[in-house]
């Protein structure tokens, strides 16, 4: 039995596994960027997805796309949302063109799973096609970037999450500890007394901080680009489409999507620069506690006078 496909494109024939849902330029893609070995992350493959989903919605509207395409791509993203062949997007995470071989590996999948399920072949493109139907009326320029922030919104709940229930824990030990006499300690010298209460009350007000943070730049996030299409202009899509796309994403993902200024939100990673600032701030403070506790751990006891028995 053969193993492979051929498939067609720009560049000539291309042999495509016989059981891949990928096509021809996803192939390309992993040939030229064999950079970490890493695929990409579930949540970005996700957000993607639920952007091709909504194109579909929203080009339908004004009658660009077809109700028998729309509810072929519509029907194949919700399989991959619903977890159905994920190992199907296998190009590298580190890439160049600006993510444009992941925008074409969700388009071939995509096309694919909805010809099939139309009575078309795998590579076959027809009636639905990768570029003109899964990708109508978008790029890589505004999709990529949408992505990248429903992606930041999917993981900031867990990781504000992660940090709240640290800082509870270090609040739950501030209360245990009260009354538990340490000596306080600067320059690495033992100094006026302390509790180990009062220690983990700052860890835990800190933690609090970060997280207020971290949420802070949630509304920046909710600001899409897509609609822009290649160089925010919105050259090639459908009328009032960023504003019905945006409305899509939003029932779809359950959070305030709406329109940006779409030149803006394709060039600037403002938002984004933000949150990673947040972020590495939350490092920061984490490697200070960590240090704080293995020093603790680590001696000289304290002169008797700064030491107490704890009253629990």
């Amino acid at each position: 039995m053969n193993e492979y496909r051929i498939e067609k494109d720009s560049l000539g024939e291309v042999q495509v596994p016989v059981q891949a849902w990928y096509g021809a330029q996803t192939v390309r893609a992993v040939a030229n960027f064999p950079i970490s070995g890493r695929l990409p992350d579930k949540d970005f493959v996700l957000a993607h997805v639920r952007i091709k989903l909504a194109a579909a919605r929203a080009n339908c509207q004004p009658g660009w796309l077809g109700a028998d395409k729309r509810d072929a791509i519509v029907a194949a993203c919700e399989k991959i949302i619903g977890g159905a062949h994920l190992d199907q997007f296998v190009v590298d995470r580190f890439q160049a063109g600006a993510g444009t071989s992941h925008n074409m590996n969700s388009n071939e999948v995509i096309a694919n799973l909805a010809n099939v399920a139309l009575g078309g072949e795998k590579g076959a493109y027809k009636p639905v096609n990768p570029n003109d139907d899964v990708n109508m009326g978008q790029s890589t320029n505004d999709t990529i970037p949408t992505a990248i922030r429903l992606t930041v919104l999917a993981k900031l709940p867990r990781l504000v999450a992660a940090v709240h229930a640290m800082a509870a824990e270090f609040t739950r030990l501030a209360e245990r500890e009260k009354d538990t006499v340490k000596s306080g300690r600067t320059h690495l010298q033992d100094a006026v007394p302390t509790t180990l209460g009062q220690e983990f009350a700052g860890y835990a007000w800190t933690l609090g901080r970060c997280a207020g943070a971290l949420e802070a730049v949630r509304p920046a996030l909710f600001e899409t680009g897509l609609g822009g299409s290649a160089a925010g202009t919105g050259l090639n899509t459908s009328p009032d489409y960023p504003a019905r796309v945006a409305a899509e994403l939003a029932t779809l993902t359950g959070e305030p999507i709406r329109v940006g200024q779409l030149v803006a939100q394709m060039q600037s990673m403002n938002d984004l620069a933000r949150l990673s600032g947040e972020i590495r701030n939350l490092a920061l403070e984490l490697t200070r506690i960590s240090n704080d506790l293995r020093l603790l751990a680590s001696g000289p006891r304290a002169p008797a006078s700064c030491r107490a028995r704890s009253t629990r």
